[in-house]
């Protein structure tokens, strides 16, 4: 479908990552269904937790990253390949980098995050990326390049023990198999420091077993082409040392992307600042999902959980915009954590059940493809628990 940029009456979703996606799918499910613009400059859909097992192996680029013209077929949903430069609320209008210009009713912004340098030197011209599709074939290349050399002395660096950087160390290892050194570092206490404890000993056992230097409440200073420089601050005083390099990954933080908007608005740390029922504060029109929000009472974690709920509620609250109806709060429903450690093993913890090892792994990668339109409705099921609907 192509959109009508005239036409004041559409529902325009900005982003199409899990909670923009969800909130388009869900509302072309509402009848009377509005009509939908979903804006998104990419041509595919990444399922983000599942780009270890396409760096992998364990899954194809159709399961990890399908087109989006195949997830919106026959849905109702004109799809704009573009991206939003600017949002004028008073006019309700978006307009995007290619000049187009269009006129919204409500407004869904689910623009996400991107990868933060902190200022640090070096991290932009020298440092690996791992969000984007195009970065898992990078990463492929230069793990085949460390596989030829096969020089144990050589050393893969990943920055940030978080989520990305654990399950990406754990995945690199296991392919690695020893052609190189990793070294994982983090500025906190213990890796993946926001995760349940579980998960956060299982994480730490697969590390150990793989062999991981984990280099802990240590700072990134700077990166060169071979070299990263780092300030130690696990005694006092602090130690400066430095690792020669074969490539460095940089998972170590995000920023929020958001549109320039007018008139004037004054963000929240940054982000856009929404109430309980995902409205933006100011702007009745507009509602506010994932990364690039912020609510003063909750710390929703930025989790695929998190966005495809927001993005079911997102639906039905822009349905009672249009009906003048009451709003329905955003309530989290936590249906667990899982991890990827590795080849074939994974780690989660949820609704008072753990489990670890290659069982893990396959009800992890199912989780998750069910939530993938098109899929079978007994592969949807097996893991719907986890995700919730």
């Amino acid at each position: 479908m192509i959109p009508n940029p005239s036409n004041a009456n559409a529902v325009v979703v900005v982003g199409g990552g899990f909670a923009g996606l969800t909130t388009a799918l869900a509302l072309s499910h509402c009848q009377p269904r509005p009509p939908i613009v979903l804006i998104e400059p990419r041509q595919r859909f990444v399922f983000l937790p599942l780009l270890y097992e396409l760096l992998s192996g364990e899954l194809q680029a159709w399961e990890v990253a399908p087109p989006y013209h195949s997830l919106l077929s026959q849905r109702g949903i004109a799809l704009l390949e573009d991206r939003v430069e600017s949002i004028d609320t008073k006019a309700k209008t978006v307009t995007t980098s290619s000049g187009l210009k269009l006129n919204y009713a409500q407004l869904v912004l689910s623009t996400g995050s991107a990868p933060t340098d902190f200022d640090i030197p070096g991290v932009r011209k020298h440092a690996l990326m791992f969000h984007r599709l195009n970065d898992v074939d990078v990463l492929r290349q230069r793990i085949k390049e460390l596989q030829l050399r096969r020089n144990p002395r050589q050393a893969l660096v990943i920055v940030g023990a978080g989520p990305t950087g654990v399950e990406l160390a754990c995945k690199l290892a296991d392919l690695l198999d020893g052609a190189a050194e990793l070294h994982l570092i983090e500025l906190g206490e213990r890796v993946l420091p926001s995760a349940k404890a579980f998960n956060q000993e299982q994480a730490e056992r697969a590390l150990s077993e793989r062999g991981v230097h984990v280099h802990l409440r240590t700072q990134v200073r700077a990166i060169s082409t071979d070299q990263v420089e780092l300030l130690s601050k696990q005694k006092e005083p602090a130690i400066s040392s430095a690792i020669t390099h074969s490539g460095l990954v940089w998972t170590a933080g995000t920023r929020p992307v958001i549109p320039a908007l007018s008139p004037d608005f004054v963000l929240t740390e940054a982000r856009l600042p929404i109430d309980s029922c995902l409205q933006v504060i100011g702007l009745s029109d507009v509602l506010g999902l994932g990364d690039a929000t912020y609510n003063k009472d909750h710390s929703w974690p930025s989790t695929a959980q998190v966005a495809l709920q927001q993005g079911e509620i997102a639906a039905r609250n822009v349905m009672a915009l249009r009906a003048s109806s009451p709003l329905q709060p955003f309530e989290f429903k936590d249906f667990g954590e899982m991890l990827s450690l590795g080849v074939g093993e994974a780690s989660l913890t949820g609704m008072g059940f753990t489990l670890a090892g290659p069982l893990a792994f396959q009800i992890r990668r199912g989780a998750y493809l069910t939530k993938l339109p098109g899929l079978s409705l007994g592969l949807r099921s097996g893991g719907a628990w986890l995700l919730g609907h």
